[in-house]
């Protein structure tokens, strides 16, 4: 039915939005932004282009938006990259999409550089047949632009593929993509958000997609 399954990273393999969360409410308040840790976290799935319009004005970007997100990215890779950690059945679940017949790619909202690394700490680098970032994109999700890179890069259409993602964003995106999506609670967004944004199914995390590949959407009609 599919032909290959396309993977978000942060929040689905990698443990990262609480800290991603955190490196953006610190650079939002220290650039003098109320912002709420809980409100930042909410838009942890997009990139930057998406997220800044969020929380700061239009004349606010023009004057700081690029150094409040520079810094943001030195403070993720100073304090919060060393903890970074998979999440269990990662390679495993890879492994089982490969052992399927399917392609893997992933389309992340991340920087290519911070794409490399994370997929190098997932333990995947070497399973992954496509990639895409944000730099690959003029907008990143909820926008499709990430997904149909990796669609153009496997040389397929939206409905030759499934995505996997935790956020809604991801959802959105693949949907107008023409990708089915599923979701994954590993993100710690809610099963009811995710079914809203157009997840055909939901899993508790890769470990659980895993145990269940056989019966899943991935390859089951």
């Amino acid at each position: 039915m599919f032909e290959a399954v396309i993977l978000d990273v942060d929040g689905t393999l990698l443990d990262s939005v609480d800290l991603h969360a955190l490196a953006w409410y610190e650079a939002l308040v220290k650039f003098g932004h109320d912002v709420s840790l809980e409100r930042a976290r909410s838009q942890i799935g997009k990139g930057g282009d998406k997220l800044i319009p969020m929380f700061l004005s239009a004349d606010e970007q023009r004057d700081h938006g690029k150094e409040l997100e520079d810094w943001r990215g030195k403070r993720f890779k100073s304090e919060y990259l060393p903890l970074l950690r998979p999440f269990s059945a990662v390679p495993d679940l890879l492994r089982r999409v490969h052992e399927a017949g399917l392609h893997v790619a992933v389309g992340s909202s991340a920087k290519s550089d911070e794409l490399e690394t994370y997929l190098e700490i997932a333990g995947i680098a070497d399973l992954i047949d496509v990639k895409a970032s944000s730099e690959d994109a003029d907008r990143s999700k909820p926008s499709a632009d990430i997904f149909e890179v990796v669609l153009q890069k496997l040389d397929m259409q939206g409905p030759d593929a499934v995505a996997i993602g935790d956020t809604p964003y991801d959802a959105e995106a693949a949907v107008k993509a023409k990708i089915t999506p599923v979701g994954v609670l590993s993100g710690g967004f809610t099963e009811a958000s995710l079914r809203q944004a157009g997840c055909v199914t939901v899993y508790a995390g890769p470990a659980a997609l895993f145990a269940g590949f056989a019966q899943s959407v991935i390859v089951t009609p």
